[in-house]
């Protein structure tokens, strides 16, 4: 198969511009940053005037044509390319969206060098020839399904990672919780520290990072709740720990609730909504992903 071309943005230079550095170009027009300068410089073929390889420190005159290469030079880096479901939501030049599904985790990690999301994705790519690099812009918990988008590569990962937590970057999930939060809408906002001897356990502490969620009953059935929830900080385990100290925790929660297996083989959370500004055309968009059967179950 042949390879495919990488990503490439340019620009014609405007008279108004005429004898600016290429580097004031890059920054002040692409809105590229000095690290993404720094790695596209050295590249044979990564900043070219009128097609002929340039330096930042040159001088552009009006009615040329600067272009730039956005891909990762590495390509594929150090993710080892492995077979593996990818769920498709979303793909352009810049993105990947995908659907995770429960039970796999989004990174590579000790004892599990392959078989990851970043892996699978590093497989499709590879698959489709394609020259970019898997650059993740946020994270689920291995037991959490949902929404979750790829940059392709590092300027995209960068300006998506400036817009985290804030209105231009925002998620919805939806979780199933023993019991119902008192009042059935509302804030909750409470700092989230490590619990004492575990490395992975977190708990509401006065010492810990401010961490905040807003939450909204959606519907109950029996002892059971679904609730929608959107996040202002970014805390590990944030939901489950704030549901838990609001004394519903989510149902399957082997950490912060009642784990039973017979039921659900992970905490009942599903990331349904994701809302984000391109990082290239700068049009907002918007994705969903329905509610996953097992825990639709839950909800019967």
């Amino acid at each position: 198969m042949e390879e495919k071309q990488g990503r490439r943005l340019t620009l014609t230079v405007d008279p108004a511009w005429d004898g600016e550095k290429v580097d004031t170009l890059l920054r002040r027009e692409l809105g590229l940053s000095g690290t993404v300068i720094k790695r596209i410089k050295w590249l044979e073929d990564g900043i070219l005037l009128d097609g002929v390889r340039a330096i930042t420190g040159q001088r552009a005159a009006a009615g040329q044509i600067l272009c730039v290469r956005t891909d990762d030079p590495d390509r594929l880096g150090s993710v080892a390319p492995t077979p593996g479901p990818v769920d498709v939501v979303y793909e352009d030049e810049d993105l990947l969206v995908v659907n995770k599904a429960p039970g796999v985790p989004v990174h590579p990690g000790p004892g599990n060098g392959r078989e990851s999301l970043c892996n699978y994705i590093a497989w499709y790519y590879r698959h489709k020839g394609e020259p970019v690099g898997v650059h993740p812009v946020h994270r689920l918990d291995r037991g959490t399904s949902g929404l979750l988008v790829m940059a392709k590569h590092p300027l995209a990962q960068e300006r998506l990672k400036k817009q985290l937590h804030t209105p231009a970057f925002r998620r919805i999930y939806l979780a199933v919780c023993d019991g119902a939060p008192v009042p059935e809408q509302g804030r909750v906002e409470a700092p989230i520290g490590r619990a004492p001897g575990s490395l992975i356990q977190r708990r509401v502490d006065p010492a810990g990072q401010p961490a905040a969620t807003c939450y909204r009953v959606v519907r109950r059935v029996g002892n059971r709740t679904l609730v929608a929830l959107t996040l202002e900080t970014g805390r590990t385990h944030q939901i489950r720990v704030h549901m838990a100290w609001l004394g519903c925790p989510l149902t399957g929660d082997f950490l912060y609730g009642r784990e039973d297996r017979r039921l659900i083989s992970r905490p009942a959370l599903h990331a349904s909504e994701l809302f984000l500004t391109h990082p290239v055309t700068g049009k907002e968009l918007h994705w969903t992903a329905a509610l996953p059967e097992d825990m639709a179950a839950l909800l019967v």
